[in-house]
């Protein structure tokens, strides 16, 4: 009887399945992290103390993955800590992906005096403090240039949590307006270290 080049070789069987498993690992990987969810390190202290450097965040990429769907663009709630790529980043620079608050959003007019932000829309045409809807994380006071700025369509105002001296480059001081297809998704849980376990 004639044996198969298989039933000579038995080990290339098992190779193929595992090379076929090992293909099936990484393919499913990608797509979890296009679509569903990415993990991030946080480094410096921009969002101290809501952040720390050290922390392993887990980002939920399915809003954003929804979004695309539709053919819309995604547009996190205000107060939301969101993870998006630096429109500013150059190759070899540090901070690829940066993380900050959502502050304004587009069409809105953000202040910033007396320490604090105030945010007008058609909805509170006399202004309201943004930070009241997060139950006070961020510190205070926000210091900065005092000024009013118009956020533009499909573009966020963001801040850092750390908002004395210049522990946050943010849209203050230099960073800019946010474009919307920058934004990877919102900060759903932090990890690690495990004594800090919390959602967002």
């Amino acid at each position: 009887m004639v044996r198969t080049f298989i039933e000579r070789h038995p080990w290339l069987k098992d190779a193929g399945g595992l090379l076929l498993f090992a293909v099936a690992v990484l393919v499913g990987t990608i797509l979890i992290n296009t679509y569903v969810f990415r993990s991030f390190n946080v480094e410096g202290p921009s969002m101290e103390t809501t952040l720390s450097t050290g922390d392993r965040l887990i980002v939920n990429r399915l809003p954003v993955t929804w979004a695309q769907l539709q053919n819309t663009e995604y547009i996190p709630e205000r107060g939301q800590i969101i993870v998006f790529k630096n429109p500013r980043y150059t190759i070899g620079s540090p901070d690829e992906y940066i993380v900050k608050r959502v502050i304004g959003l587009p069409g809105e007019k953000v202040a910033l005096k007396d320490g604090h932000f105030t945010v007008y829309n058609n909805a509170h045409p006399e202004g309201f403090n943004p930070d009241d809807t997060n139950n006070k994380e961020p510190g205070s006071p926000t210091s900065g240039t005092e000024k009013e700025v118009i956020v533009p369509d499909e573009t966020l105002y963001v801040a850092g949590d750390h908002r004395t001296g210049n522990y946050s480059f943010d849209s203050r001081n230099g960073l800019g307006f946010i474009p919307l297809y920058d934004i990877v998704g919102p900060v759903s849980a932090r990890l690690l270290p495990i004594t800090g376990l919390r959602g967002f």
